[in-house]
């Protein structure tokens, strides 16, 4: 696809560059709402304007040397700028094409490894990045089926939801332990009973050990 249809978009990774600061900044940045809402969600991955990441610049010490502007500018060859997220072109992650080709993600990183799927227009914080339409020129001249279904509604607008940060929900506690049974012993009279007791046990989950008494 024609280079000057990739947008510039950055990651937390190149948003700490951007700034100059730890990419834990960033991301701490996204938590407490310094950084808005992204603008794009890829693989459940926070993905932004370059604007949106600008209106940061001048803000409670936080700045962006022209330097880091060129030098992110320059890694995006015939890059733009796009100003809202409803203009962006439909951009896909490694799960969003694993959905749009009819296969796994595992796949797809197989093919990426191999050679055998078109280089991403992108690679934000490590992670690649399509153009819905660099997908499907490449599958079809591959001979590569394509679902319908997931192009349409990618392009609709439906995304995969963004990956969860931080702390985790807490789960339920798990129910208490059933208390074990008491040990028993069984004399050779009470042949029936134990058969009973050591098949209760057993089916119970329990591990059940037997000694011998004289």
């Amino acid at each position: 696809m024609g280079a000057a249809q990739i947008p510039y978009l950055l990651g937390h990774a190149e948003v700490a560059e951007l700034f100059g600061v730890e990419r834990q900044t960033s991301a701490k940045w996204r938590v407490d709402g310094t950084l808005k809402p992204p603008d794009l969600v890829a693989s459940g991955n926070p993905y932004w304007l370059l604007g949106s990441v600008l209106a940061l610049d001048g803000k409670a010490g936080r700045r962006v040397s022209e330097e880091r502007l060129r030098q992110y500018e320059a890694k995006i060859p015939g890059g733009r700028r796009v100003e809202s997220p409803e203009l962006l072109p439909v951009i896909l992650g490694i799960q969003e094409v694993a959905l749009v080709l009819g296969t796994t993600q595992q796949t797809v990183a197989r093919w990426r490894h191999r050679k055998q799927i078109v280089d991403a227009d992108l690679l934000l914080s490590r992670s690649p990045l399509w153009l819905l339409d660099t997908v499907t020129h490449d599958a079809n001249e591959r001979g590569r089926g394509l679902v319908a279904e997931a192009i349409e509604r990618l392009q609709s607008g439906e995304r995969l939801p963004q990956k969860p940060r931080g702390r985790g929900t807490a789960t339920k506690p798990r129910p208490p332990k059933k208390p074990l049974p008491k040990p028993q012993s069984f004399t050779r009279s009470e042949q029936e009973a134990a058969v009973a007791f050591v098949t209760e046990m057993l089916s119970e989950g329990h591990t059940t050990v037997i000694r011998p008494k004289q």
